[in-house]
């Protein structure tokens, strides 16, 4: 019998204060997705999709209006929130370090609040720079303002990945990086999912992106799922937006082709 999906959202709603006697905002609508184990996943939309949103109820940084999210098995709203935090992996589009701490402390910070041993998150810490190919003696001791962009990213995953934790919820990662870093920075995240045999959830707006890392992509706008499968799989989907988002990279692929001398580097 295969595994149950290791998330599971069911007919999950979320709406916010509309503000000013506005009427609330429905941000997810009626959402069933399932991610299985071992999968990466992404989640594209544009600004106000719900994405975002989704991807925080996983972890309960919010709550559900209506609806069941399920971790392995178990109910969200059953579960100690700071608990399931600690073991899920959340990295932020800007990294989100704490600027007053090391690349260590940033680092080892979830393992200490589990309680972990001096020695063993100093040789966990040493352990996570090595695997997103940050130099041990050169960056241990700097601050976040001390890093680039991209390294500054690769420390957050370092970071989310320090509770060896199963799951992984990406943020748009790689939104705010230049183009060769993040290009770069994409595929080391993909052989460390491959590597570690990790879940992850990626937020992006970017259909080109999605469709060179993830797995399976799921669709949103207007806080409703419209469409879910592999990039061939969305193809044949009839909806006009799933259509025009997967003519986007097309689009830049033939441009490209016509723009780039043949047989060049």
């Amino acid at each position: 019998m295969p595994d149950a999906a290791l998330i599971a959202f069911e007919h999950v709603a979320k709406s916010f204060d509309g503000g000013r006697g506005a009427k609330p905002v429905l941000a997810v609508d009626d959402v069933s997705l399932r991610v299985e184990r071992g999968e990466f996943l992404a989640i594209v939309g544009g600004s106000g999709s719900g994405k975002t949103t989704l991807l925080r109820l996983a972890n309960r940084l919010i709550d559900a209006d209506h609806g069941s999210i399920t971790i392995e098995g178990e109910d969200v709203q059953a579960a100690d929130p700071v608990s399931l935090r600690r073991r899920i992996g959340y990295v932020f589009q800007s990294g989100g370090l704490f600027p007053h701490m090391s690349v260590a402390a940033n680092i080892g910070i979830t393992p200490k609040l589990k309680g972990e041993g001096e020695a063993d998150i100093t040789s966990r810490v040493d352990e996570l720079l090595d695997l997103v190919r940050l130099e041990r003696k050169e960056f241990r001791d700097r601050f976040p303002h001390e890093l680039s962009g991209g390294q500054r990213q690769r420390v957050g995953v370092a970071r989310a990945l320090a509770a060896r934790p199963k799951i992984v919820l990406m943020d748009e990662p790689f939104g705010a990086l230049d183009p060769l870093t993040r290009d770069a920075l994409g595929d080391d995240y993909r052989a460390l999912h491959d590597r570690l045999a990790l879940t992850t959830v990626m937020i992006t707006h970017d259909m080109t992106e999605a469709i060179l890392l993830a797995d399976r992509i799921a669709v949103m706008r207007r806080g409703k799922l419209l469409a879910q499968g592999t990039a061939s799989e969305l193809s044949q989907s009839d909806d006009a937006y799933v259509g025009e988002l997967l003519r986007t990279p097309r689009r830049q692929a033939e441009r490209l082709n016509a723009l780039l001398p043949r047989g060049g580097t």
